[in-house]
């Protein structure tokens, strides 16, 4: 495997990644009330630092590896990302006008529950995504950072029990949707 193809592939996953939600959130017609508090400021920022960190260890030689002969593990690694990438990307696009951004945490005033495509599966395809994408990078990359998902895996649960909470009480229909989806995986979890 071409580890400079590898790289090249990696950063232009994370563009697309970025790029969609940029070009969804623009072109959105019903945008999220943006609360600017010093939390949700702080939690932005946060966002950015990680996804610049991502970006400098992608260009970067093998930071924290795993292996001396990562070929396998790189392959699992990128597998794992594209699934992940695709998985995000899709629930994204499946969501539309349905989404706010993750620090807001809001249900809109023409939302609705969505419930085909991913979502007919999984209540959280993008979290889902992000998780494995991340996953995926942290393998292909060959890094001991990939243990960071472990931090990373309770915070996302805990938002998303959090947010299903506040959909229960605010969005009709998101009970009856809960009851017959699962979390993350679909017939799991």
């Amino acid at each position: 495997m071409n580890l400079i193809l590898l790289k090249i592939y990696l950063l232009t996953g994370l563009v697309a990644h970025k790029a969609v939600w940029e070009y969804l959130r623009i072109r959105s017609g019903s945008r999220p009330v943006e609360n600017r508090t010093a939390g949700i400021s702080l939690v932005k920022a946060i966002k950015v630092l990680i996804l610049l960190g991502i970006i400098v260890q992608t260009l970067l030689p093998d930071v924290f590896p795993v292996l001396d002969e990562p070929f396998y593990l790189r392959v699992v690694g990128t597998a794992l990302f594209t699934v992940g990438l695709i998985v995000a990307i899709l629930g994204r696009v499946q969501l539309g006008d349905n989404w706010a951004n993750i620090e807001t945490g809001q249900v809109l005033e023409e939302q609705q529950v969505v419930s085909r495509g991913l979502y007919g599966y999984v209540r959280h395809p993008i979290y889902t995504g992000d998780v494995l994408l991340l996953l995926g990078l942290e393998l292909a990359l060959n890094s001991w950072l990939v243990l960071g998902i472990l931090f990373l895996a309770p915070a996302v649960f805990l938002k998303a029990v959090k947010e299903e909470e506040m959909l229960v009480r605010e969005l009709p229909g998101y009970d009856s949707y809960r009851a017959r989806t699962k979390r993350f995986v679909p017939y799991l979890i």
